[in-house]
C-alpha cells in the first residue's frame, strides 16, 4: 500500500499515511531540526525548502531514529537507495538497471585502481567522488562507513543533491557536470559548447523563449524520465559481435586484445565478465538496436528521423575510423614485445599492451598508447555525437593522428637503442 501510494502520486493519502506512521516521532522529529539548525544549519534549510518537509518525510525516515544526541552520531544510518526506493520504486528499478549503478563495480575492476591514494578512490577527490554513485555491497558500505566517509551507501543524491532532492535541478544540465567532464568523458564540454548545449544556456539566461526547443543531457539519455541510462556504444565505443567489415572487425579484435578482453588466440578472457559486471559495452546486437532506436526517437522531437539515423551514422563510422588509427598504434607497441625490444610488463597475462593500466603503464610509449586510446580516441567519437565538431576534429582524430606519428617515431629509436631494428 505505500509504494502504491507513493507511485500514483497521491499526494492526501501519502501525507495522511505519513501522520499515521510518525505520528508519535513529532517530537523526535523537532528534536533533530533544533540541534540541526545549531550544528548543520544549511542542511536544516534545505530540507524545510524540499517536498519531504512539506510530505512529513522527516529526518528518521532517512537516518533511522537511533541517533538521539551528539554522543551517538555514529548511530544514523545512511540513505541508500533502497532507502529511496520506499517511495520511489520505479526510479530506483530504472536506475538499478543503469550504468550508473555499476559505477563503483567499474571502478574496482581497474586493474590499478589500487595503486591510487585511498583518499581519491574511496574518497571524494577523485575517482570515488563520481563512482559512488553506484551500487555498493553491504561490506563495502561498512568499510566506508568505518573510514567516517558518510557518502558511501548514497547514489540518488549525486543527481539530487541533499537536503532539497529536487527533480527541478537533477533535471538541469548542470546536473551532470561534475563526473561528465574531464579527461575520458568530457561530455559536459562538448554538450555545452554545442548548438545544443548554447540553444539551452540561453533559455536559462532568458534570451530565448522557455517553450524553445533545446535539448537537455536529460532529453537524450533519461527519456521521460527513465532513469535507466545507458548508451548504444557503451563507455569504450567497443561492443559484440564483431561488425562484417573485416578490416573494421580485425581493428576492433585488436583493440579488444589490448583491452585484455581477448586473448591472443581471440577468445574471450575472464575480463570479459568484468566488462558484462561493469555494463560499460553492448555484447549484442539487440542490445545495441535498443539503444540506438531510443536516440532516433529522442533526435526526431527535433529533427526528422532520416537525419537523425544519418548523423548517428556518422558518429558510427567516426568509431571505425579511430578504431583503424588506435589499432595500428596498438600493433606498433605489440611488436616491441615480440621482437624483444620491450619486455612484456610484469603481471601483463598476455604480451599486449594494457590499456587498462592507465597512467601506471611501465614505458612512456605504452603510456602514449594510453592516452591515445582514453583521451583523443574518446573525443574524437564524443565529439561527433555530441556535435561538437572542435572536440571531434581538434581535440580527438587530430591528436590521434599525432599519437600514432610519435608512437611509430618511439618504437624506431627504441629499435635502434636496443639494436632490434628491421633490416
Amino acid at each position: 500500500m505505500f509504494t502504491h501510494f507513493c507511485n500514483k502520486w497521491a499526494l492526501p493519502s501519502f501525507i495522511t499515511l505519513f501522520s499515521l506512521l510518525f505520528a508519535g516521532a513529532v517530537s523526535a522529529a523537532s528534536n533533530c531540526v533544533d540541534c540541526h539548525r545549531q550544528v548543520t544549519p544549511n542542511a536544516v534549510v534545505d530540507w524545510e525548502l524540499s517536498k519531504h518537509s512539506k510530505a512529513s518525510v522527516d529526518c528518521a525516515v532517512c537516518h533511522g531514529n537511533k541517533h538521539t544526541n551528539a554522543k551517538d552520531a555514529a548511530q544514523a544510518k545512511m540513505p541508500s537507495p533502497d532507502t529511496c526506493g520506499q517511495c520511489h520504486a520505479e526510479r530506483v528499478a530504472q536506475y538499478k538497471a543503469s550504468k550508473h549503478a555499476a559505477a563503483w563495480v567499474a571502478m574496482n575492476a581497474m586493474p590499478t585502481i589500487h595503486y591510487q591514494p585511498m583518499a581519491m578512490i574511496e574518497g571524494q577527490k577523485g575517482c570515488g567522488s563520481c563512482h559512488r554513485v553506484g551500487l555498493k555491497t553491504d561490506a563495502e558500505k561498512e568499510t566506508l562507513r568505518k573510514q567516517g566517509n558518510g557518502y558511501g551507501s548514497a547514489a540518488c543524491d549525486s543527481c539530487h543533491t541533499r537536503h532539497t532532492f529536487s527533480v527541478a535541478e537533477a533535471k538541469q544540465p548542470q546536473a551532470c557536470q561534475t563526473c561528465h567532464t574531464g579527461f575520458d568523458h568530457p561530455q559536459w564540454e562538448m554538450y555545452s559548447g554545442s548548438k545544443h548545449g548554447v540553444r539551452y544556456g540561453l533559455k536559462q539566461l532568458g534570451i530565448l523563449q522557455p517553450t524553445a526547443a533545446a535539448p537537455t543531457c536529460q532529453t537524450c539519455h533519461m527519456q521521460n524520465g527513465d532513469h535507466n541510462v545507458q548508451t548504444s556504444w557503451g563507455f569504450l565505443a567497443v561492443r559484440l559481435p564483431l561488425p562484417e567489415d573485416k578490416v573494421w572487425a580485425a581493428d576492433r579484435a585488436t583493440i579488444l586484445q589490448a583491452l585484455q578482453v581477448l586473448d591472443p588466440e581471440g577468445k574471450p578472457t575472464a575480463r570479459l565478465d568484468l566488462v558484462k559486471a561493469g555494463n560499460v559495452a553492448r555484447l549484442t546486437q539487440e542490445d545495441w538496436q535498443k539503444q540506438r532506436d531510443k536516440m532516433v526517437a529522442a533526435c526526431s522531437q527535433c529533427h526528422a528521423s532520416a537525419f537523425a539515423k544519418g548523423e548517428l551514422a556518422k558518429g558510427d563510422d567516426m568509431i571505425r575510423e579511430a578504431d583503424h588509427l588506435m589499432a595500428e598504434a596498438i600493433r606498433v607497441v605489440t611488436g616491441l614485445y615480440a621482437d624483444g625490444t620491450l619486455p612484456k610488463p610484469k603481471g601483463y597475462a598476455y604480451a599486449f599492451p594494457d590499456l587498462l593500466t592507465f597512467h601506471d603503464a611501465p614505458t612512456v610509449i605504452e603510456q602514449k598508447l594510453f592516452v591515445m586510446f582514453l583521451e583523443h580516441r574518446m573525443r574524437a567519437f564524443q565529439g561527433t555525437f555530441h556535435a561538437n565538431p572542435d572536440y571531434a576534429m581538434w581535440y580527438g582524430w587530430s591528436e590521434m593522428r599525432r599519437d600514432l606519428t610519435e608512437i611509430q617515431s618511439l618504437a624506431e629509436e627504441m629499435r635502434r637503442a636496443k639494436g632490434t631494428a628491421k633490416k
